[in-house]
């Protein structure tokens, strides 16, 4: 028969289920990653030279495309500088027949006929301001300063003439008056200089003298459209100069002697 168990018994075999309990459940309980932690600090860390690397994407070149957008933009405006001065009434379609491109093309650069003519108003612009910094000095003589700056502003308003035409029905009498401002002005100044030197008679104010030539060459532009005129810019100076008090022998000999140095570096001629 076995023994009752005494009180020390009954004690000893609790405090072993106990721990037995206790044990269990830290093991359970304990992360699983924690486990292998004394594992992978173990373990030497690759060398950089065996890692991976990622490809770096460059972006494609997109200046072929840019180079022959702007080639395109250019050959368009070219075109209807030819093609409206021949016919102002012109239409897209037929402009981009003329260039080689197909409408799609010419509307993604000018997506109406004022947006192209806005392009040439804006290109005329830059083209004159460009050729007034070939404008004669202060220290040239009056006579001859007109005579040179008429002439440099004709090569502009040659290549731009059908802008004239253009002008009353799509771009505005205002708009061209602004793209001829700075010419306007430098001819007063030329004026002014001209008669308080004694070169230019005092028979109207500058700025007056100045209107009444610009519209004079205007007219006269407007007169190359229509074939009732042919010039290279010498009569028209010519003309400036007897308009502003010069004697007409004196006009042309100016002329004459300033004509070769200033076409030289005019706009040339499309």
């Amino acid at each position: 028969m076995t023994a009752p168990a005494t009180a020390a018994d009954v004690v000893s075999i609790a405090e072993t289920s106990s721990f037995s309990s206790s044990f269990s459940m830290s093991c359970r309980v304990r992360p699983r990653a924690r486990m292998y932690d004394h594992v992978h600090a173990a373990l030497p860390a690759p060398p950089a030279s065996s890692r991976p690397e990622v490809p770096v994407t460059k972006p494609v070149a997109r200046e072929p495309q840019r180079r022959n957008a702007r080639s395109n933009r250019a050959r368009i405006l070219a075109t209807a500088r030819r093609e409206l001065g021949r016919n102002p009434d012109t239409t897209l379609e037929e402009l981009a027949r003329a260039a080689g491109v197909v409408r799609r093309t010419l509307f993604g650069h000018f997506p109406g006929r004022a947006a192209l003519l806005e392009a040439l108003a804006e290109e005329a612009s830059e083209v004159l301001r460009g050729a007034m910094a070939e404008a004669a000095g202060p220290d040239e003589p009056a006579d001859r300063a007109l005579a040179h700056f008429t002439l440099l502003m004709w090569s502009v308003g040659d290549r731009y003439r059908m802008l004239l035409a253009l002008a009353r029905h799509d771009l505005g009498v205002e708009r061209v008056a602004e793209i001829l401002a700075p010419a306007r002005a430098e001819v007063t100044a030329i004026l002014e200089r001209g008669r308080r030197d004694g070169v230019f008679p005092a028979h109207l104010p500058p700025a007056v003298l100045s209107a009444g030539l610009e519209a004079m060459v205007v007219a006269l532009l407007e007169q190359v459209n229509t074939g009732a005129l042919e010039d290279d810019g010498t009569r028209t100076a010519v003309a400036m100069l007897i308009a502003a008090g010069v004697p007409e022998r004196r006009a042309r000999a100016v002329v004459e002697a300033v004509g070769p140095a200033v076409r030289a570096k005019s706009v040339p001629a499309e």
